[in-house]
């Protein structure tokens, strides 16, 4: 079957909206363990921890993403699902500084891999591992 001018316009979004639905479905649902501090410090000064949760709150406070940092060094950058979207701290800071467990759709393009936050809770210490 053959389209022509205004029935391929009209299909061409409906099966792009389709591919970008299918794509978010076959996302795979992760728990990730690491800690809780802004993007800046850990990819300026390489930290493997926060150094307190007075410097990733207030960082946060004055703009900083919070990221996930995982023991291994993976970056799980927090995002919403939602468009528009929405920025991710307000569920984070109160875990700032912190080591958790999140779990939830995990996102990767290029080098950067993205966590839609289902749940996150404390991570009890001695549990790092």
């Amino acid at each position: 079957m053959k389209f022509t001018g205004l029935a391929s316009k009209a299909v061409l979004p409906v099966l792009l909206a389709g591919t970008v639905l299918l794509s978010a479905a076959d996302a795979p649902i992760v728990t990730v363990k690491g800690y809780v501090l802004d993007s800046a410090c850990a990819f300026t000064k390489s930290l493997t921890k926060p150094i307190s949760k007075q410097c990733a709150t207030a960082c946060a406070n004055a703009g900083s993403q919070l990221v996930i940092l995982t023991q291994d060094g993976t970056i799980y950058w927090p995002i919403a699902d939602t468009t528009p979207s929405s920025g991710q701290n307000p569920k984070l800071l109160p875990f700032a500084g912190a080591n958790v467990i999140a779990s939830g759709k995990v996102y990767q393009r290029g080098g950067s891999k993205a966590l839609v936050i289902d749940k996150i809770e404390a991570q009890a210490p001695g549990l790092s591992k």
